[in-house]
């Protein structure tokens, strides 16, 4: 029982608060410098949030449900917020680097805090090879454009080319038709062939672009926080202004008879969004990892992150709303959905100048998550749940230096070889979780609003609140929504076995949670904004399919595999590990 208590062994928060904020055994006077306004963090969390969502995916979102997807930015901007209000007052109780992995170790305890740090590791580095690819993509055809063609086997990675040479291949040898093959495919078998010979078989195909932008922005990130800080400002700078452009020309292209229907596909139509539209939205949480290189992190990171989504928000809605009023949402399926508009408007010199944009857009993401994930790293590090080399901060730049080199060769490397598809889901539900986990934090810390924190979740009585809320909720859902429900109580039923049953099995458990939720409230009554912060983060989980989900579990098995094996072993909790040194558990 002693080891099993031992899983949910938490420090508390006057421990955090002494732990050094340097790795003090390497480094003696090196530490994180202090650099950050809440300026410099507010643009860090928009360089982060404005990327690739507007750039890209906010097109597919918009042609599934149409320009009600405009109001699901809104409903993911109020999900975010109650888990912004919760990230606010962590970050100022606990003003130290690790973000929610940090604040999950003072609430839930030491494993959960690993699961969410490894589910933070996993939604940095894949969300980075995804940002790193679609970049590579977008520099490609803007060189193209100028008349600068890069070969295509340096600008595919090498799985993509490889996999599609061999399909057509064996349909060659069948004696196929090749009239049917897509595109992609035949482009990467063509780029296969054409590619220069290493050894054998094997050929030189990769995604340099994608690696060299991401060697590129880990230096930045490695030299210093005042250096990135800059490069950010500027990138958002840029950004921002051409946003700006985009609606204040747009606007007069805006026909409104293309936003009725205004959702044609109804809820389940927008609702398929869900994904694609969180994804614009998963960096802000990357804010708090800089903690320690703010100058005031108690006061500007709760204002920057709230500043950070109210603008982000406001953004989105309006681009949304320009776009599915310029062109009809049906012609909205494109990869680049702001230079399509302006092509099909024939504004071909504005379309230009969005695809230069969205460049530096993706950088500025890159530059964003390049910086988080080290800091996660290192405090992971500090707690001994990893070698002590990845807590190590560079004497001069003041920087995580060996954290920052992993990350970037963790991220580089794959997206040299690897041409993935956008796993949004997968990077979506990694962040969702966390904001779940930092919300749940809260009721577990300050259940009733009685924390003198500098800043804190202001305490709203969901006794009655709640119960009355999941009334109004059950209503909507059936009066809206009757079809859904219906078909989920036929499979439930066992109409389609366990193939169709497992399905909803992520929904079903959420269902658990909204029942447990409400009494624990009028029981306790618990804080309302917490408590709905949690509950949506869950419900947004439920909508990115089983597939993920067991993607995730995947990845949190490997996860757990290395906890047991060192993490557990070393912690700084474990008496056994640092026997000159007391453990602080509550």
């Amino acid at each position: 029982m002693s080891s099993f208590s031992n899983l949910f062994r938490r420090k508390d928060i006057g421990a955090i608060l002494q732990n050094p904020p340097a790795d003090v055994e390497g480094h003696s006077h090196g530490g994180l410098e202090r650099n950050l306004s809440v300026r410099d963090l507010t643009a860090l969390g928009i360089a982060a949030v404005i990327g690739a969502g507007i750039f890209s995916t906010i097109g597919n979102a918009s042609h599934d449900g149409g320009p009600a997807v405009s109001l699901l930015f809104v409903f993911t901007a109020i999900a975010c917020a109650f888990s912004a209000l919760c990230y606010a007052q962590f970050a100022a109780t606990i003003p130290i680097s690790g973000s929610a992995y940090t604040y999950a170790y003072a609430s839930f305890g030491e494993l959960t805090a690993w699961i969410i740090g490894w589910a933070l590791i996993m939604e940095y580095a894949v969300g980075n090879i995804v940002v790193a690819i679609s970049w590579s993509d977008y520099f490609t055809g803007l060189m193209d454009g100028i008349g600068v063609h890069i070969p295509s086997y340096l600008t595919m990675g090498t799985q993509s080319a490889y996999k599609g040479y061999h399909e057509v291949l064996d349909l060659m040898m069948a004696g196929q038709p090749l009239a049917d093959v897509a595109p992609a495919t035949m482009e990467a078998y063509k780029t296969w062939n054409s590619a220069p010979v290493l050894f054998g078989d094997f050929r030189l195909v990769c995604d340099l672009p994608a690696f060299l932008i991401t060697v590129l922005i880990t230096a930045v990130v490695y030299v210093g926080i005042k250096e990135s800080k800059t490069a950010s400002n500027l990138l958002v700078l840029l950004k921002l202004i051409v946003v700006a452009v985009v609606i204040a020309v747009g606007v007069f292209y805006v026909q409104p008879a293309n936003w009725s229907p205004f959702a044609p596909n109804g809820v389940a139509g927008v609702l398929k969004g869900v994904s694609a539209v969180f994804f614009a939205y998963i960096g802000f949480d990357a804010i708090s990892t800089t903690a320690e290189e703010c100058k005031n992190p108690q006061r500007d990171l709760p204002r920057a992150m709230i500043y950070a989504l109210i603008i982000c928000t406001v953004l989105y809605v309006i681009i949304t709303l320009v776009l599915t009023g310029m062109v009809s949402y049906k012609e909205l399926g494109v990869g680049d959905p702001l230079a399509f508009v302006f092509q099909k408007v024939g504004l071909p010199q504005l379309a230009g100048v969005v695809a230069v944009s969205a460049i530096f857009a993706m950088a500025s993401v890159l530059l964003v998550f390049q910086i988080g994930q080290p800091r996660i790293w290192m405090s992971m590090s500090r707690d001994g749940l990893l070698p002590p080399i990845f807590g190590r901060v560079h004497p001069k730049f003041h920087t995580p230096s060996f954290s920052t080199i992993v990350t970037g060769f963790f991220v580089g490397v794959p997206a040299l070889l690897l041409n993935m598809d956008l796993v949004i889901d997968l990077t979506s539900i990694g962040t969702l979780f966390a904001f779940a986990l930092v919300c749940g934090g809260i009721l577990i810390l300050d259940p009733h609003g009685t924390s003198e924190a500098r800043f804190k979740v202001p305490y709203i009585n969901g006794q009655f609140l709640l119960p009355l809320i999941m009334l109004i909720g059950i209503g909507l859902l059936f009066a809206y929504n009757g079809a859904a429900v219906a078909e989920m109580g036929r499979i439930v039923g066992g109409a389609e076995g366990f193939e169709g049953f497992q399905h909803y099995i992520p929904m079903l458990v959420f269902f658990g949670f909204c029942i447990y939720l409400t009494i624990a409230s009028v029981r306790r009554s618990l804080s309302l904004l917490p408590t709905l912060g949690l509950l949506t983060n869950l419900y947004l989980m439920t909508q990115l399919g089983i597939n993920n989900w067991l993607l995730f579990f995947g990845w949190l098995i490997i996860g757990l595999a290395l906890y047991f094996n060192y993490g557990y072993r070393h912690s700084k909790l474990n008496a056994g590990a640092t026997a000159n040194q007391p453990p602080v558990v509550r």
